[in-house]
């Protein structure tokens, strides 16, 4: 049981290192508290892993991963494209926090885990193990894998909240969830491009965005110098005229 839960943690653990759901951790850890998103990220694993444990591969053929994969791209980009376009609604100022931000955080957090867990390779990674490992030591072990790996995006994700301001965060938490969508699907689509020209090819949707970002607020910009520069002209008109 020990040598199984142990086999458990080592193999998740590592599968779980660089994957998108330590960039959805950090994401989240960035717009809610962290134990919030830990025990969202906690709940979600461990009801993903419960039931490739308990069904093995079998569910992994009767799910339909593809449908899922897609219903996770298109809501990891339309958060994004929402919390991006929020923010953006308001230059001067503090930020208003995004509507998807004021819902229950603990829902949000489950339900984005759940999409993006259900049909991953840790899942049948889990499935795999069960077959030839007591199941509840492999349940346990994969469970604890995997929340420690997404610990470690969410402690960085505390230390990058304590050194960046909120509209930074607000701004980086929507370009991270655009990314995350773009790739999903990039992977759902075509899976055989391998995965370092998907990350290449979805750094193009945050790209867009933030330069659609930039150009947006250099208009706004100049617009506001235009109307300062022509109450000026008029103030001072009539300044002349009056000295007249």
């Amino acid at each position: 049981m020990i040598a199984t839960i142990g086999l458990a943690i080592g193999i998740v653990f590592l599968a779980e290192l660089g994957d998108k759901s330590q960039l959805m951790a950090l994401t989240f850890a960035l717009r809610y508290r962290w134990w919030v998103v830990l025990g969202g990220i906690t709940a979600a694993t461990a009801a993903v892993h419960v039931l490739s444990v308990a069904i093995g591969h079998f569910l992994g053929a009767a799910l339909p991963t593809t449908a899922i994969a897609w219903v996770a791209a298109v809501t990891f980009l339309a958060v994004g494209v929402w919390t991006l376009r929020e923010l953006a609604g308001d230059d001067d100022g503090e930020p208003s926090p995004p509507r998807f931000a004021t819902a229950a955080p603990f829902l949000v957090v489950l339900s984005a885990f759940l999409l993006a867990e259900l049909g991953d390779r840790t899942m049948f990674a889990t499935a795999a193990l069960a077959t030839d490992n007591n199941w509840a030591g492999v349940w346990l072990g994969s469970t604890i894998g995997m929340v420690a790996a997404d610990a470690l995006a969410i402690a960085a994700g505390i230390v990058l909240g304590k050194h960046l301001p909120e509209r930074a965060i607000g701004f980086g938490s929507g370009l991270l969830f655009l990314f995350i969508g773009a790739l999903t699907a990039l992977n759902t689509a075509a899976p055989a491009i391998g995965l370092p020209a998907a990350i290449a090819l979805a750094l193009a949707a945050p790209a867009a965005a933030a330069l659609t970002l930039w150009w947006l607020h250099t208009r706004r910009m100049a617009r506001e110098m235009m109307v300062t520069s022509a109450d000026t002209m008029d103030a001072d008109e009539r300044r002349v005229g009056g000295q007249h």
